[in-house]
């Protein structure tokens, strides 16, 4: 037991020293998770940080993803593009839902507004030796008026959108369309840096944001 004890305590100071080094000045730490995000069979280390760096927009946040090569953590990926700034969330202040790990997919959810709201997930996996938007989920709208969910492969181009409406008077009917639409290319670096990325369909001639 004693010597498990060591052990821990000594991978505990290793990431400990590491985590130290790679933090922006005067950061703190939103969240931390472990898991396996390039199929090595050795888990990352991925921290979320609320950076001092700030716009009108609120805080800058940095996602970090960590290696461990030859016993020495080191950074496989860092973005400040991926996670919306600490107002982004409109009413709700802080967009900023989770970060999650599942099949090596990494999968970030945020969230927005008041009476409507809009909450979304943005899949990454590591391939081409960065971290590709492979996948969007979201869903947006507001009780007694309409919902929409949105569930987009970006690896396949299939696009599939459903508008569930309560306020037929003022929005129609319901309405499904499902759609292939290629060539999209967002990754953990240019995710949320320009304007969001419209789609006309072109059946119910609704619109998709990414």
């Amino acid at each position: 037991m004693k010597a498990i004890f060591c052990i821990l305590s000594i991978t505990l100071s290793f990431f400990c020293y590491a985590q130290k080094e790679f933090q922006p000045d005067g950061a703190t730490i939103i969240e931390t998770i472990d898991g396996d995000l390039d199929g090595d069979q050795i888990p990352e280390k991925v921290i979320v940080y609320n950076t001092r760096d700030s716009t009108e927009y609120g805080n800058i946040r940095e996602i970090q993803i960590l290696k461990k090569i030859n016993e020495k953590w080191t950074i496989l990926e860092k973005s400040r593009n991926a996670i919306l700034k600490s107002n982004d969330g409109g009413m709700m202040g802080d967009a900023y839902q989770s970060t999650e790990i599942k099949n090596g997919i990494l999968m970030i959810t945020q969230a927005g507004g008041s009476s409507w709201k809009l909450d979304y997930t943005d899949k990454y996996r590591f391939q081409n030796g960065r971290f590709e938007l492979i996948g969007y989920s979201s869903s947006s709208g507001k009780p007694e008026e309409y919902w929409t969910d949105i569930d987009f492969n970006l690896s396949t181009g299939k696009l599939i959108f459903e508008k569930e409406v309560e306020n037929r008077k003022e929005y129609g009917d319901s309405r499904k369309e499902t759609v292939i639409k290629k060539g999209i290319k967002l990754n953990l670096q240019n995710r949320n840096q320009k304007e969001r990325i419209e789609i006309l369909l072109p059946k119910t001639k609704e619109k998709v944001y990414l």
